[in-house]
């Protein structure tokens, strides 16, 4: 398993982000930022992912976009994850954007092991994922969302349903005592990817 790893390794604060091919080019602007908004040190591991669709997927679903499917990976994912997490005198924070943030929600639900969740332009749009929310026990208290203010304008039917579904998601959440946050950000879904990202890390990390 190969692991990008930025910043420091004593660090209290390891951040692990899943990673597509076509993040990779912005990952040492996304750190820096983080760093620029937080002034704190942190160990930021970029988990990289290359089947994104399956690798990242919580169940089987079918294609939104495209040809390609969804898998049932995620699991398979998370145990390595996992084992990037074993020294106890760390706190650990798992995000990512867009396939990769509703990844980190799913990993809420699976382990206790992270403090927090930066879940930037999250595809809470998965069939069935909100249901998944409000029916099973979230076990991180720290929960970061955001979207930008025209993702859910989209022809797409099934991506459409991002705005109604994000609101649903911080209303659970705060409605069960989880700290939470929603910020809109401008644009759509491409836009600016790796700042979201660093600000939903910088959120969790500070709050």
């Amino acid at each position: 398993m190969r692991v990008y790893e930025y910043g420091d390794p004593k660090a209290e604060i390891v951040l692990i982000q899943p990673t597509g091919a076509h993040e990779l080019a912005e990952l040492e602007s996304e750190v820096a930022e983080i760093g620029r908004l937080t002034g704190v040190s942190f160990w930021f591991l970029a988990y990289p992912v290359n089947d994104w669709n399956c690798a990242l997927s919580p169940w089987k679903a079918p294609a939104v976009f495209g040809n390609e499917g969804f898998g049932e990976g995620a699991a398979a994912t998370l145990t390595e994850i996992l084992s990037l997490c074993r020294d106890n005198t760390k706190r650990y924070y798992i995000g990512g954007y867009s396939l990769a943030g509703l990844f980190a929600l799913w990993a809420a639900y699976q382990t206790d092991v992270f403090a927090g969740i930066a879940a930037a332009s999250p595809s809470v749009w998965f069939p069935g994922f909100i249901e998944y929310m409000k029916t099973h026990s979230i076990r991180s208290r720290r929960i970061y969302l955001s979207l930008g203010d025209r993702e859910e304008k989209t022809r797409n039917l099934v991506m459409a349903e991002v705005g109604k579904c994000i609101r649903e998601a911080e209303e659970w959440l705060q409605q069960n005592g989880i700290q939470t946050t929603l910020e809109w950000n401008s644009g759509g879904h491409f836009r600016d990817s790796a700042f979201r990202t660093a600000r939903a890390f910088a959120w969790i990390i500070k709050s």
